[in-house]
């Protein structure tokens, strides 16, 4: 029998990797690798874990901007691709828990609402991640006041660049006004949502935009439910 993985919560709610940017690269990576080691143990041996790590490492190092982030970025990208690997090279099986993707141009607004209002709603039964073709440097503070209106705190997160990887972990793919950024990938399901773009309008605005996306989210959820009975 083989084993199976389920995609656990985005390593950035699991572990604390507060201070691990003031590490050193090397100390950093097997820091991360480590990390990882016990929810792939028996699939991969450490020097893979390394490697795949160190590969999203020397990826993205050279172009991130706030390197506070950098070593949960590196551990989150290191995660999917060995979750992938898993999957299509070494006949595990994976849960079928539906994954899906929001998307804007700077992820620091549609998008994150979007992420925050889907994982409430769905408790678990969705996995969820969100990026920007262009990622800004921190979450719009008016986006943050409304969600926190709602009850969710979304003060923690950060802008991330959106990765091939990112698309083709992903069943459902939603875009928000980034045009053509999105790889297209077959059997995928794609839709571009229409919304107003929050940036420079206040919490009004922004509120109006909030719930306009619930409504979407909750449509969506209910469709993923649906589908998977």
């Amino acid at each position: 029998m083989t084993p199976a993985i389920d995609r656990p919560p985005p390593l950035s709610l699991r572990t604390d990797f507060t201070s691990w940017h003031l590490l050193e690269p090397d100390q950093l990576l097997h820091r991360i690798a480590g990390a990882l080691e016990p929810e792939f143990a028996g699939i991969f041996g450490p020097e893979t874990i390394h490697a795949y790590v160190a590969d999203a490492y020397q990826r993205i190092a050279h172009e991130a901007r706030i390197k506070t982030y950098l070593p949960t970025l590196t551990a989150q990208i290191a995660h999917t691709a060995l979750v992938d690997q898993a999957r299509t090279q070494k006949d595990i099986h994976m849960t079928t828990t539906p994954e899906v993707l929001f998307v804007c141009v700077h992820n620091q607004g549609r998008s994150q609402m979007a992420a925050a209002l889907l994982n409430h709603h769905a408790a678990g039964r969705v996995h969820v991640r969100s990026a920007g073709s262009a990622p800004a440097d921190s979450v719009n503070p008016a986006v943050v006041e409304v969600m926190a209106e709602v009850g969710l705190d979304i003060s923690q997160e950060f802008p991330k660049k959106l990765l091939t990887e990112d698309v083709a972990a992903s069943d459902v793919v939603i875009t928000m006004g980034c045009g053509d950024a999105c790889p297209i990938f077959p059997g995928k399901r794609y839709e571009d949502w229409a919304l107003t773009d929050p940036s420079g309008k206040g919490p009004e605005a922004v509120r109006a935009i909030r719930d306009e996306i619930d409504q979407r989210v909750q449509k969506l959820l209910a469709e993923l439910l649906a589908d998977a009975v």
